[in-house]
């Protein structure tokens, strides 16, 4: 296969919660793994649990090989006790810090700590995969201290080493609206895709997700080519559907730009061989 082929097309496919395998490029690499089923439950920490209401598209045995997995954070709804018994030790597995040093010291091998704004490199036949760590606030200041540390990350890939960006796509991870993510924009410009953790998530009242207000906010700030709204009814402790957000898209007027997936959908994505020289814009389609 060439690098204009392995660079034309990719894939996202839709687990559930804020799950998701990407496809590109060569790489496959899942994102925040939860796969707990319907009625299981969740820790939350100081000994709070929520109830799963909803099925993981796949279970984690029928995973493809991976490359990596990116970790906003370690809270029970992204990294469950299924990951944790039933994960390759030895996966390639980038998140913050502060997951990186509790995974390790529960066996995992092969942890990338990220601090803000530091970056990891996936090498594979030749083309990369560069994962920077964005700001991320998962709530107010006296509640942010309380847990545990988030990242955004944005994912640029490249058909060698020096070479130009050919799709670049960004994470939110359980981050609220806050002035830092207007960095994101100036360090990596054009970005294509956004996932988004939205859901309005709320912790004994208080707001610790993007609700959909704040989720349009976002776009507006990032200013993505398209936008996946991810993580939004999976636990009771989400408080803001996903129609909040479709009516807060709409009256922006963006419905243009956002696409919505159930668990189990895949957004497919075309890239013109163009793009490994000049960055025209990708199209897009779902089935």
């Amino acid at each position: 296969m060439t690098s204009e082929e392995r660079f034309a097309r990719g894939s996202v496919l839709f687990v559930g919660t804020a799950t998701v395998i990407v496809r590109y490029a060569g790489f496959t690499v899942l994102t925040d793994p939860n796969f707990l089923h319907r009625g299981d439950h969740v820790h939350l920490g100081y000994g709070m649990t929520s109830e799963r209401l909803t099925e993981p598209a796949i279970d984690i045995d029928a995973l493809p090989p991976l490359d990596a997995v990116v970790l906003s954070h370690l809270h029970g709804d992204h990294f469950d006790r299924v990951a944790e018994e039933k994960l390759d030790k030895d996966v390639q597995l980038i998140t913050t810090p502060h997951a990186a040093a509790a995974l390790a010291r529960k066996g995992f091998r092969r942890t990338f700590p990220l601090p803000t704004w530091s970056t990891a490199t996936v090498d594979k036949d030749g083309a990369l995969l560069r994962i920077t760590a964005t700001p991320g606030r998962h709530g107010p200041t006296l509640v942010n201290a309380l847990l545990p540390p988030v990242m955004g990350t944005v994912w640029e890939f490249q058909p060698a080493r020096g070479g130009p960006v050919v799709f670049r796509m960004y994470q939110s991870g359980d981050t609220l609206l806050h002035d830092a993510l207007r960095e994101i924009p100036r360090r990596h410009p054009e970005i294509d895709l956004a996932l988004l953790h939205l859901g309005g998530t709320r912790i004994l009242g208080i707001l610790v997700t993007m609700d959909a207000r704040q989720g349009v906010e976002a776009l507006r700030v990032v200013q993505p080519r398209t936008a996946i709204p991810i993580h939004y009814d999976d636990y009771p402790v989400f408080k803001s559907p996903l129609a909040d957000f479709a009516r807060e898209v709409a009256a922006a007027g963006w419905q243009d730009r956002v696409v919505y997936l159930g668990r189990g959908e895949t957004y497919e994505f075309e890239v013109p061989a163009s793009r490994l020289g000049p960055r025209p814009a990708a199209t897009a389609r779902r089935r």
